[in-house]
């Protein structure tokens, strides 16, 4: 391996029949990339192949048998497998499926062994990747499962970060769910990623209510009476910085997520609704709170324009910048914070 200090991405290559190859293709086509980081592709250079043609573009790649291979200076694609796979774009099958779980699983092992510094995640369909080894609901279980830590998904621009307490489940669960050890748990995860991802000393963190109005004293619910004021008067005499809940709509609409570093939502489409309408196409997807690194695009497999090239990778060219930024950040926290200045 050539002898450089550049950050090396690993990137699972995602549904083959969506538009995760297109926007890896065009966000490399600026060989300028090249001098932030070393790109390393899970998967074969055949698929890779047959999207340049589909799309008309000429991206240059590298196949390479092994990591100890790479070349910093190339978009490698690390071989996988070998088998050929049928594409059909904008379709879901059970067959691509089945292959963007071995280049995850393969990039995720890497990712447990150093041999990679971060890990970006193209989109997948998590229906047709489901089988006996990725049972879970989405990437953020997944990588909880094989990363130390508790995770968070965070969206996130520069501008506004909001994480959940709640993630991949129905509805009807949330309530049962958000117990006072859970919103603790994803508050600490919360502050610390902001502290150490993201260099924020004294972060201020915005909880969002359950139940409109704040349940408007117990006449829409007591959630937010019972469990989530006492839970973050608690977290808020501990000396953190944590404010709420905050009824959703109100929240957004006079702009006063602006006033906080982060915030958390109490279940999945209560954050990830504003964000899009926010910042669809420029968003981040941030799993904080593990081991390692691994952020991802904010959109999804994009079937109905896949091989039209028409995707934008903005988002995935700023969740490359992200993994790159946050990996910086931690190295910088653990420095400062295993050699803090004594005090006389």
């Amino acid at each position: 391996m050539d002898k450089t200090d550049k950050i090396i991405v690993g990137i699972s290559i995602g549904d083959l029949n969506g538009i995760g190859v297109e926007v890896i293709l065009k966000t490399f086509e600026d060989k300028r990339m090249l001098d932030f980081c070393t790109p390393v592709l899970f998967g074969a250079t055949k698929p890779i192949s047959y999207h340049k043609k589909a799309l008309n573009l000429e991206t240059p790649v590298h196949g390479i048998a092994s990591i100890a291979q790479v070349n910093h200076n190339k978009i490698n694609v690390l071989t996988v497998w070998k088998e050929e796979v049928k594409i059909a774009l904008g379709t879901a099958t059970k067959e691509v499926g089945n292959f963007a779980f071995k280049s995850l699983e393969a990039a995720v092992q890497h990712l447990k062994e150093n041999k990679i510094d971060v890990l970006v995640t193209s989109p997948i369909n998590k229906e047709n990747i489901q089988s006996e080894a990725f049972k879970a609901p989405g990437h953020t279980e997944y990588l909880e499962e094989k990363l130390a830590g508790k995770s968070l998904m965070i969206l996130m621009t520069n501008e506004l970060k909001i994480g959940l307490i709640t993630g991949h489940i129905p509805i009807a669960k949330v309530s049962e769910t958000l117990t006072p050890e859970l919103i603790k748990s994803k508050v600490e995860t919360m502050h610390s990623s902001l502290q150490q991802d993201f260099g924020i000393y004294k972060p201020k963190i915005a909880v969002l209510s359950l139940n409109p109005h704040c349940g408007d004293n117990g006449i829409i619910g007591d959630e937010d009476d019972l469990v989530l004021k006492p839970t973050l008067k608690e977290i808020a005499d501990s000396g953190k910085l944590v404010f709420g809940p905050y009824a959703a709509d109100g929240f957004f609409g006079s702009e006063n997520y602006k006033n906080f570093d982060g915030v958390l939502a109490t279940y999945h489409d209560q954050g990830l609704a504003p964000f899009k309408a926010l910042s669809f196409g420029k968003g981040v997807n941030f799993t904080a709170g593990l081991s390692q690194i691994r952020t991802s695009p904010d959109h999804g497999t994009g079937y109905d324009i896949a091989g039209k090239n028409k995707a934008n990778p903005s988002s995935f060219k700023e969740a490359l910048f992200t993994a790159i930024q946050v990996y910086k950040s931690r190295k910088e926290y653990k420095e400062l914070t295993e050699n803090p200045l004594k005090l006389k």
